[in-house]
């Protein structure tokens, strides 16, 4: 499993895509171990390289990786279905009082990501989190490919 949150950084809120396809998916896609540097959201650098070993399967979990650059890479979409303002405050809650001003930058960083470069309309499956576990639906997208609306 790949967690965005170690890809993203401060500088690079959604600006990412082209280190994550050079040093993940395109090794990974020739057989390869991938290599990365998580970064340290407290430190604000990146850390000590991780490898990341191909595999039949590998979920790559968080907020940009339905993104139009990564799609073609991609064998299926998951799509949170969370309210923002739910998954905002999760997020702040999680992160504590120490990152209340990175917070305010991201809320508007996504909301542009994702004006610009929407996720949900090419969802293979919409996940719901609900009571006790977790409700899967079919996404909205059913055309061909994972690149075109």
């Amino acid at each position: 499993m790949l967690h965005l949150d170690d890809v993203a950084s401060h500088q690079e809120l959604f600006a990412w895509d082209g280190r994550l396809l050079a040093e993940v998916i395109e090794p990974l896609a020739r057989g390869a171990v991938a290599h990365y540097s998580p970064y340290d959201w407290h430190a604000r650098r990146f850390g000590t390289p991780r490898a990341l070993a191909p595999a039949p399967v590998i979920l790559v979990e968080g907020v940009g990786a339905g993104r139009r650059a990564l799609r073609p890479h991609l064998a299926r979409l998951l799509w949170m279905e969370l309210p923002r303002a739910r998954s905002w405050a999760r997020g702040r809650a999680r992160d504590g009082a120490e990152q209340r001003e990175f917070w305010t930058g991201w809320t508007a960083a996504e909301r542009r990501h994702f004006a610009a470069d929407p996720s949900r309309p090419f969802a293979d499956l919409l996940v719901r989190q609900r009571e006790s576990g977790y409700e899967v639906l079919p996404g909205p997208w059913t055309g061909p490919g994972n690149d075109a609306p």
